[in-house]
C-alpha cells in the first residue's frame, strides 16, 4: 500500500507541478492514456513502472496495446531475450524502452497506410522523447515552457525503425537538414511536416508506376517509376546525341532510364538507359551549349558499352542547376544500388531489400525538397549508396550491408504476439518488412514469413554497421577539413598560378642547378670530391645506407616542423579538339586558356599536399608518413638492394593479378583517402607596387 501511495502521490505531482504539460499543448493520444494509468494507479501498481519516466510509462502502455499484451508482459519477453549486458542497471530503462519500440513499430508498419495515421506520427515522435529521457531520475530534463524537442541520437536511434523515415547511414543528415533553423533540435511540427510530405512522395510514386507510363517495358521486371521529369512545356528535358537535339520526357525507374521524343502530339518510343545491367556505364555532370560550347553545367552525361556515342540529358532551369544535381544523385543511386547487388553477388528477397534501400532514399529526398530549409539541400549526402561511394571507409560500410543481407542469423521467421524465442524483438524492423503496407507497388505481401529480415538496428547494442558508419563519419570530418583548405591554394589566373608553381618548384631547381654545376665541372673541386664519394659509395655497396639517412632525415625533419592542413586533386584528361572554324576555334582557345589554368592549379595542389607532408602540417598524416618512411629505411638498411628490386618487379607486375587484385583495389582506396586527408600548405600572394606612371 505505500508503494502505490507513492505512486499515486508521484503521479499527481506530475500532473500537479506541469512536468507534462506538454501533452496540453494539442490534442495527443497519449495524453488521455496517461490520464487513464493515473485513475488506476490507485488501486494497482502494475501499469506504472516507477524506474521509467513518465513519457516513457506512456510510451510502453501505447506499444502493449499495439501488440496486445499487457505491460507486465511486454516486460516478461524482454527479460526472456535480453541478454545480461542489455539489461545492464545503466541502461535497462532505455534498452526496455527499445525493445518495446521496435516491436510495436515492427507490428504498426505491418498495416495499410500507418504513415497517413496522425496516431503513429505522434507514438514515433513521443518514442524520440521517451528515449531521450528514459529513466525517472531523467525526468526534469522536460522543459515545460517550451513545446518538446528531440536531439540528434534519439531520432537516429528511433526513426531508422521505420526504414521509410530514415536509415542508419543518412539519418545525421536528414535530422541536420530538418533542424538546421531550430538550433539543432527537431519539434514536432517539423518533423510531422516531413512524414507529409513523404505520404505525398509515396502516393506520388504509386501514381507512377499504377499508370499506363512505359507499361510495356517494365513488365517483364516489374519496375517501378520512382521519377518523371519534362511533361511540363516551360521545364523541357533535351537530349543531344551527337548534333541533334530533341525535347522529350524523362523516367526513371529501379532498372532503367527512360527517353520518349516529343512529337507533334505524342511521344516516340522510349529509348531505354540500362542501370541494373553491367555495361560499365557512367553517369556525369556535363556542360552544353551552342555550337558544341561549354557554357551551362545544367546537363548529366550517360554512356556504356552499348552506345557509340555518349548521350547528353539537358535540364535548363533560370537560376542554377539543383534539378540537374538532383536527377543526377538520383541516377547514381539506382546505377550504385546495382553495382552493390553484382558486386556481392545478392539475389532474391536480399536484392529487393537493396533496391527498396535505394527507393525509399529517393522518395526521402523527394520529400526534403517540399521542406523549407536555411540550408541547400545535398543530394549525395541523404542518398545511401551515394553517401557510401563519398564517404571514407564508405566499402565497408556497404560490405557490412552486404553481410547483414545475407546472414543467416537470427532465423527469419516473424513471432508475434508474447512468445519470440529467437530474440526477433531484439531489431528493428527491415525495409522488404513494412513494404508492402505502403502499397502493393513496393512489393509482395510481407506476411510471407520468407521475406522478413532483420533491420539495421539491435536493442542496447551497436550494431556492426552503426559501428562501420560512426567510424567513416569521424574520418569525413578530418578529410572535409583537409579538403576545404584547398580551395584557399588556389589562386585566379594563369600569370598567378605560374607564379606558384616556379616557387614551389625553386628547392628542386635549385638542387638541379646545383647538379649540373656539378656535371658540367664548373667548380672542379666540388666535382671531383662529389664524383669520388659516390663512386666509393656506390662501390662497396652503401648507396642504400645513404637512402637510408636521407629519408631518415626528411622523416626526423617532419616530425619536427608539423603546422597546417589540405585536400585531394582530380586527375584531369585534355582531349584534342577536331578540326574546327574560325569561331569554335576561338572559342576553343578560350576553353584551352582555361583548361590549362585549372591544369596548373591543380598541379600547384599536388605540390602544395607534398611540400605540407615534408613540413609536417598535417600531425597525424605526417606521423603515418614518416613511420612509413622510417620502416621502408630499416627494410632497405637489412635486405640486400637486389632483392628490393626483385620485390618491386614482383609487387609491380602480380598486383593485378586475379588473387591479389581485390587487395589491391582496397589497398588503393586507403592510399587514395589518405592522400585526400593531407593538407594543402596555404599561399601567401605578394604583388610589388606599379611603380609606372598611369
Amino acid at each position: 500500500m505505500a508503494a502505490v501511495s507513492k505512486t499515486k502521490h508521484m503521479i499527481e505531482g506530475f500532473v500537479k507541478d506541469g512536468s507534462l504539460k506538454w501533452l496540453n499543448k494539442s490534442h495527443n493520444p497519449l495524453h488521455d492514456e496517461f490520464e487513464e494509468i493515473k485513475r488506476s494507479s490507485s488501486s494497482s501498481n502494475k501499469k506504472w513502472i516507477n524506474d521509467l519516466s513518465a513519457v516513457a510509462n506512456v510510451v510502453i502502455r501505447r506499444c502493449s496495446k499495439i501488440l496486445h499484451i499487457s505491460t507486465d508482459k511486454l516486460w516478461e519477453n524482454f527479460e526472456a531475450e535480453a541478454s545480461d549486458v542489455t539489461k545492464h542497471p545503466i541502461r535497462y530503462a532505455r534498452n526496455f524502452l527499445e525493445f518495446a519500440c521496435f516491436r510495436a513499430l515492427s507490428q504498426s508498419t505491418q498495416v495499410n497506410g500507418y504513415m497517413e495515421d496522425k496516431r503513429f506520427r505522434r507514438l514515433t515522435f513521443d518514442m524520440m522523447l521517451a528515449w531521450e529521457i528514459p529513466d525517472s531520475a531523467s525526468q526534469q530534463t522536460i522543459n515545460i515552457d517550451e513545446d518538446p524537442t528531440v536531439g540528434i541520437e534519439a531520432f537516429s536511434r528511433i526513426a531508422p525503425a521505420v526504414p521509410i523515415i530514415a536509415n542508419v547511414i543518412v539519418s545525421n543528415y536528414i535530422f541536420e537538414f530538418l533542424t538546421a533553423s531550430t538550433g539543432g533540435r527537431l519539434q514536432y511540427s517539423t518533423y510531422e511536416k516531413y512524414l507529409s510530405a513523404l505520404e505525398k512522395s509515396i502516393k506520388k510514386l504509386k501514381s507512377h508506376s499504377e499508370s499506363s507510363l512505359l507499361s510495356s517495358q517494365r513488365a517483364k521486371r516489374g519496375e517501378r517509376i520512382l521519377e518523371v521529369d519534362g511533361t511540363v512545356t516551360t521545364q523541357p528535358v533535351l537530349q543531344h546525341l551527337g548534333i541533334s537535339t530533341w525535347p522529350g520526357r524523362l523516367t526513371l525507374t529501379d532498372h532503367a532510364l527512360y527517353f520518349e521524343a516529343l512529337r507533334v502530339v505524342s511521344y516516340d518510343k522510349p529509348t531505354v538507359y540500362e542501370l541494373a545491367d553491367d555495361l560499365k556505364q557512367v553517369v556525369k555532370a556535363e556542360l552544353t551549349g551552342p555550337w558544341g560550347t561549354r557554357l551551362f553545367d545544367k546537363a548529366i552525361l550517360y554512356k556504356s558499352n552499348s552506345l557509340s556515342d555518349p548521350v547528353v540529358m539537358e535540364l535548363p532551369e533560370l537560376k542554377g542547376h539543383a534539378r540537374r544535381d538532383y536527377w543526377l544523385a538520383i541516377l547514381r543511386e539506382v546505377l550504385y544500388a546495382h553495382k552493390f547487388i553484382r558486386k556481392f553477388k545478392i539475389k532474391g528477397v536480399e536484392r529487393d531489400e537493396a533496391l527498396l534501400k535505394a527507393i525509399f532514399g529517393i522518395i526521402r529526398m523527394q520529400a526534403l525538397t517540399h521542406m523549407n530549409s536555411t540550408i541547400p539541400l545535398c543530394y549525395e549526402e541523404g542518398l545511401m549508396f551515394n553517401a557510401c561511394d563519398q564517404l571514407p571507409g564508405g566499402d565497408r560500410i556497404l560490405e557490412t550491408i552486404a553481410s547483414m543481407l545475407t546472414s543467416k542469423e537470427p532465423e527469419r521467421n516473424n513471432n508475434n504476439g508474447g512468445k519470440s524465442g529467437n530474440g526477433k524483438g531484439m531489431y528493428s524492423v527491415s525495409a522488404t518488412t513494412m513494404a508492402s503496407s505502403l502499397g502493393s507497388v513496393f512489393g509482395a505481401n510481407s506476411n510471407n514469413q520468407s521475406l522478413i529480415t532483420v533491420g539495421e538496428i539491435t536493442v542496447g547494442e551497436m550494431t556492426p554497421l552503426e559501428k562501420a558508419v560512426g567510424e567513416s563519419r569521424s574520418n569525413y570530418k578530418m578529410v572535409a577539413d583537409a579538403q576545404a583548405t584547398v580551395d584557399g591554394a588556389k589562386v585566379e589566373g594563369l600569370d598567378t598560378n605560374l607564379a606558384v608553381l616556379k616557387e614551389l618548384l625553386f628547392p628542386l631547381s635549385e638542387l638541379g642547378f646545383h647538379l649540373l654545376r656539378l656535371l658540367y665541372w664548373d667548380e672542379p673541386t666540388k666535382s671531383f670530391t662529389f664524383c669520388f664519394v659516390f663512386t666509393f659509395i656506390i662501390y662497396w655497396g652503401w648507396l642504400a645506407y645513404v637512402f637510408a639517412l636521407l629519408i631518415n632525415f626528411f622523416a626526423i625533419n617532419m616530425v619536427m616542423t608539423r603546422y597546417f592542413s589540405g585536400r585531394p586533386v582530380d586527375e584531369l584528361r585534355v582531349v584534342v579538339p577536331p578540326s574546327m572554324s574560325k569561331m569554335e576555334q576561338l572559342l576553343a582557345v578560350q576553353n584551352a586558356i582555361s583548361q590549362a589554368e585549372e591544369l596548373i592549379q591543380e598541379g600547384n595542389v599536388v605540390l602544395l599536399k607534398i611540400r605540407g607532408l615534408f613540413l609536417s602540417i598535417f600531425p597525424q598524416a605526417t606521423n603515418r608518413f614518416a613511420a612509413a618512411l622510417a620502416g621502408f629505411a630499416l627494410f632497405l638498411t637489412f635486405v640486400p638492394f637486389r632483392y628490393v628490386l626483385l620485390v618491386m618487379f614482383l609487387e609491380e607486375f602480380t598486383k593485378y593479378s586475379p588473387m591479389r587484385k581485390a587487395q589491391t583495389e582496397r589497398f588503393m582506396r586507403r592510399m587514395r583517402e589518405w592522400w585526400f586527408s593531407i593538407p594543402a600548405a596555404p599561399v601567401l600572394l605578394e604583388r610589388e607596387e606599379d611603380k609606372k606612371k598611369k
